[in-house]
C-alpha cells in the first residue's frame, strides 16, 4: 500500500538543522523527511501511551546468573502469570554463567507495564529493563482481547 505524502516546507534554525542532519546520519535514515516522520510517530506514540487502555507492545530484557538459586523457576512462574500477554520469550546463554532473557509482551499499556515490572522484579534478576511502544503509530493493533477476568 502506497501512502500519499504531502510536501511540507519547514523553517528551522541552522543549529537545529545541524542536529537533525547528524541524527539522520546516525539513524541511517534515508532523508530528513523520514527522520521527521519518525520523530512525529514517536511523539504520537508517547501521547497515546498516556492512556493505560492503549494498545501496547514491549520488549523486556532480563539479565541474571544461570546458577542463581531458583531464578529459573521464579521466572517461569512469573511468565505463566502473564501468559496472555507474552508473545515470545528468547533465552540466551552468555559467557561466565550469565544469561539474558528477552520477552515480548502485548496488550493494554497498563497491563504490559505491570507484566514488565513483575518480570524484572523476580528475585535473582540482576538487571531488568523494558522498552514500550504502541503499534497504532504504524496502523497496527495488538489483537489482545479480554476473555479473562483481571
Amino acid at each position: 500500500m502506497t501512502r500519499k505524502v504531502v510536501p511540507l516546507g519547514v523553517s528551522i534554525e541552522p543549529e537545529l538543522l545541524g542536529h537533525l542532519d547528524r541524527w539522520v546520519r546516525r539513524r541511517n535514515a534515508r532523508s530528513r523527511s523520514d527522520a521527521l516522520r519518525a520523530i512525529i510517530r514517536r511523539e504520537l506514540g508517547r501521547e497515546r501511551l498516556d492512556d493505560p487502555e492503549a494498545d501496547a507492545v514491549a520488549c523486556v530484557m532480563l539479565l541474571y546468573r544461570h546458577d542463581a538459586p531458583n531464578v529459573l523457576n521464579r521466572l517461569t512462574r512469573a511468565e505463566h502469570r502473564w501468559g496472555e500477554h507474552i508473545r515470545s520469550s528468547n533465552h540466551v546463554h552468555l559467557r561466565g554463567g550469565s544469561c539474558v532473557e528477552v520477552v515480548t509482551l502485548a496488550g493494554k499499556r497498563g497491563e504490559v507495564i505491570d507484566a514488565a515490572e513483575d518480570l524484572r522484579g523476580v528475585k535473582g534478576i540482576a538487571f531488568g529493563d523494558y522498552s514500550i511502544a504502541t503499534p497504532s503509530v504504524v496502523g497496527g493493533r495488538t489483537g489482545h482481547r479480554h476473555p479473562h477476568a483481571h
